[in-house]
């Protein structure tokens, strides 16, 4: 009899640690591999920032605190929301969490019940489905293609939504197209949720400050104060921070799932990083202007991505709105063979053979409920990037 649960059996490893571990396995045996699997900025942690974690342990800040978050933590985070996104938060409608996943794991084993559903659009961040199996609940994927500029219309969400729904998981700009909604398209689907009284709203707004051009972000809540309520607002320091090993997540929502989210997690992990957590506070109310600057650099490097993309035989890359990604359609590709002989019979195909032969580590579509497609992260230097693109474009030229 196996020690491991049935449950568990239900779940698959994250297919981006699992690609970005293979390039990393073959960078140590002597490859010339370009990463375009991981999704975290390539920028270095504010000196700021640094700083304030640097000075919380000179200062003696390093013991347990309340399992989900300082108060000067929670202060600052409020005041983000008010300030950012016109929402009004107390300290006990917010909780601080060991990176954004963490947080989303929290709300989920706090509310699913067996045959509970949880409607995610498609493409999604490979991580939402398995975490919704893991607490017990049913994922329900609605597909939203190229033809929707990847986004989840009102029609696909009413049809998707049944008297066990749950939550709606909501993910702008996302991870992995880096498609992002106008506030018409937001209320639009606020319509249809405002019908379904027992649906409740996670948005995961980890990419809210990486927009670009003229795009505007805005979160459902803000939108429509009519789900307030029933919304639990989702960000982190990760991204737009440069964070990511800092590890802090947090959010925003009501009083009563907050509550049982902490109770999850002071008896599973207890307390974000004491230090971490002093850093956050610094990133939320220090100097912001980096953010832009940072910005400026992505934008560039989109730019290039899918120029290059776009001019390779066979791929389709459209121009996203925010995050640090794009999808580009590799319809055009299935069903060839590469030089060496492989058969791209799949986007998982396609993305193993491009990595074998050319040493361009990309994840594929299907890791993100779409296919035949791949993700490209483009949070890495231009001459990378340039390298890159001019080994896929030979790849795609050599198919037969």
């Amino acid at each position: 009899m196996s020690l491991l649960s049935a449950t568990l059996s239900r779940v698959k490893p994250s297919p981006t640690i699992a690609m970005s571990a293979r390039a990393r396995e073959m960078q140590a045996q002597g490859h010339d591999v370009i990463g375009l699997s991981a999704g975290e900025p390539d920028f270095d942690t504010p000196e700021h920032i640094k700083e304030a974690g640097i000075r919380a342990i000179r200062d003696g800040r390093t013991k347990y605190t309340a399992p989900d978050g300082i108060p000067d933590l929670k202060e600052a985070i409020r005041e983000k929301f008010a300030r950012d996104n016109d929402l009004d938060y107390t300290p006990a409608q917010i909780s601080v969490g060991t990176g954004g996943k963490q947080v989303l794991y929290n709300a989920l084993m706090a509310t699913l019940e067996p045959g509970d559903e949880v409607v995610i659009p498609a493409p999604y961040w490979v991580s939402y489905p398995d975490m919704v199996l893991l607490a017990g609940g049913t994922p329900v994927t609605v597909s939203c293609g190229l033809d929707t500029g990847f986004k989840l219309t009102p029609e696909a969400l009413e049809a998707a939504l049944t008297p066990r729904t749950k939550w709606l998981v909501f993910n702008a700009p996302s991870n992995p197209t880096g498609a992002g909604y106008t506030r018409a398209e937001l209320a639009a689907l606020a319509e249809v949720l405002l019908r379904h009284p027992q649906v409740h709203v996670l948005s995961d707004d980890i990419y809210e400050h990486l927009t670009y051009d003229d795009f505007a972000f805005c979160t459902p809540a803000q939108v429509e104060p009519r789900l307030y309520g029933r919304t639990l607002t989702v960000n982190g320091v990760s991204k737009a921070y440069a964070m990511t090993g800092w590890r802090i997540g947090y959010a925003g929502g009501p009083e009563d799932l907050i509550a049982g989210m902490r109770k999850i997690q002071s008896q599973s992990t207890s307390n974000p990083c004491t230090i971490s957590q002093w850093a956050a506070v610094e990133a939320l109310t220090g100097p912001q202007g980096f953010i832009a600057d940072n910005n400026r650099v992505f934008r560039r490097r989109r730019d290039l991505v899918v120029d290059r993309l776009n001019a390779c035989p066979g791929i389709e890359c459209p121009r996203p709105q925010g995050a640090f990604y794009v999808y580009p359609s590799i319809v055009g590709l299935i069903g060839r063979k590469s030089a060496a002989g492989t058969l791209l019979d799949s986007d998982e195909a396609f993305a193993t053979a491009l990595l074998e032969e050319t040493g361009v580590a990309v994840v594929f579509g299907a890791a993100f409920g779409l296919s035949p497609a791949f993700r490209v992260s483009y949070a890495t230097s231009d001459a990378a990037l340039e390298e890159a693109c001019d080994r896929i474009r030979g790849f795609c030229a050599a198919l037969s």
